[in-house]
């Protein structure tokens, strides 16, 4: 391990470091694909990861702070590994560079032992079958994702590092990074690199037809900042094309359709060249889609997560097309049983509920009384089950000890994750139905109510998103955070 002074020149390592690994490891695969020698011991040595790990022995008490991330919770080295180190810079910057100027703490960069598996280098789209040469031949001398070496532990609090390692510095390892970041390209149908830090999850494809209008305005409009619009299927649309596109025109050219959970990235950066970006992602209906998104998306470290989408309203004093903002979640999903058991609270984010209060006061345009009447807080029910209906006898007892005042099938799922993986969450649903009561969507009512709901609603998502950009660091709650934190959010 090569000792440095700084959080810039340990980055600068880093990317050094990986840069050099790749080119070996792609060099030695071409050459291998073109007939030519596969990889020896000592070549293979080199198709490594970096590692990053810093120390930190004080010499009195160790410094508090109020922050909830960037932090040491006791002395000793810490170490991960790093992929795509030049992409997430600002991230590590940003994390290193509190813990050297306020703990002393001091930095070492080197490769690790942990291998990068050959597919992750390899171009999208690149074809290796008109080589001849099988699977099994690339796995005799290259390295191979091995689902032995990725995992949660970190994360989900069951990693036991021997008392002679490093602590665990981050919740994800390069390993787990990449097979994440490759996820992420399958389901959305976008280049990872696009993913913008502040995401919206929705549950209709309506949504996606509100978010590109409001793209093309944004962009049209000339406002500093915003620089283009993706599609999934890498569909791109510049500042200078948005204000001659049709949305419709430009909803159809996309592909969406080949990708289970499309993504629409509105790129935009602040004046410091940070990412300042929204993306919307269509997760589609179940706690299976939700959880599945929201495990790839978490290693980016975005800044938070929104659910945006429908829900049935179980009270009879709601209307549709009115608001259900999320305080608390009644578990039924299942799908996280084992990881966050159900009976582990998992609490509402004030930053969050009270910008998603503000936005839709400011959206609506309504006062506060009137407010009252179309906004309620209170419990979601997220259920496993589309059809929980049928077996109502068997629930409505637990719905009624929940108070619950919505039901639907994704966000008791979106939070648990961000509670589980430390990313900021919160749920503002519209009542699109009355399960209870009769009032069930027909044709003709439905599509009334969602060319009426679903513009307003999305407004509301994006301007909390809004509110939320303007204190970031007030948004990263030490709710999140475990007595055993890693240093790094």
């Amino acid at each position: 391990m090569e000792s440095v002074g700084d959080a810039e020149t340990a980055v600068d390592r880093l990317a050094a470091l990986y840069a050099g690994a790749i080119q070996s490891l792609q060099t030695a695969l071409t050459r291998y694909l073109d007939g030519g020698a596969a990889p020896d011991h000592a070549e293979r040595l080199q198709f490594r990861y970096p590692e990053l790990r810093i120390t930190y022995h004080p010499s009195g008490p160790i410094p508090r702070f109020s922050r909830a991330t960037a932090k040491f919770q006791s002395p000793g080295t810490y170490a991960t590994t790093v992929t795509q180190p030049a992409h997430f810079q600002p991230y590590l910057l940003e994390q290193l560079t509190p813990l050297i100027r306020d703990y002393g703490a001091t930095l070492e960069v080197g490769l690790s032992a942990q291998e990068i598996p050959y597919p992750y280098v390899l171009e999208p789209g690149a074809n290796l079958s008109g080589s001849g040469i099988t699977p099994r031949d690339l796995a005799t001398y290259f390295p191979v994702p091995l689902l032995s070496v990725v995992g949660d532990e970190i994360a989900d609090g069951l990693w036991v590092a021997p008392a002679e390692e490093p602590k665990p510095l981050a919740l994800f390892d390069a390993i787990r990074v990449d097979y994440s970041l490759r996820r992420l390209v399958h389901y959305t149908g976008c280049d990872w690199r696009d993913v913008q830090p502040w995401i919206l999850l929705t549950n209709y494809h309506r949504y996606v037809d509100g978010f590109i209008r409001h793209g093309l305005e944004q962009l049209a409009s000339g406002r500093d900042g915003y620089e283009r619009m993706i599609l999934p299927g890498g569909v791109t649309v510049s500042r200078e094309e948005a204000a001659s596109i049709d949305p419709a025109t430009l909803i159809a050219a996309s592909p969406w359709h080949k990708f289970q959970m499309p993504a629409y990235h509105l790129v935009a950066r602040g004046p410091d060249g940070s990412m300042q970006g929204t993306t919307l992602v269509n997760i589609g209906v179940g706690p299976s889609n939700a959880k599945t998104i929201t495990d790839h998306l978490a290693v980016l470290r975005p800044h938070c997560w929104l659910m945006v989408g429908h829900c049935g309203g179980l009270r009879q004093s709601q209307t549709i097309g009115d608001y259900v903002l999320a305080h608390g979640y009644l578990r039924r999903d299942r799908i996280l049983d084992e990881l966050v058991p159900p009976d582990v609270p998992v609490p509402a984010l004030a930053e969050v509920q009270l910008a998603l209060q503000a936005a839709a006061a400011s959206v609506t345009g309504e006062t506060s009384d009137d407010l009252k009447r179309r906004l309620r807080t209170g419990t979601v029910v997220t259920y496993d089950d589309r059809n929980w209906e049928l077996r109502f006898s068997q629930e409505r007892r637990r719905i009624n000890l929940s108070r619950a005042i919505g039901v639907d099938m994704e966000s008791g799922t979106i939070a648990a994750q961000g509670y589980r993986l430390r990313v900021p969450y919160g749920t503002l649903l519209c009542v699109s139905d009355k399960p209870l009561h009769g009032e069930i969507k027909l044709p003709g009512a439905a599509n009334a109510f969602y060319e009426r709901a679903v513009a307003e609603h999305l407004l509301i998502g994006l301007s909390a998103l809004d509110i939320l950009r303007a204190d970031r660091n007030g948004l990263h709650s030490r709710k999140l955070r475990s007595f055993d934190e890693p240093p790094f959010r």
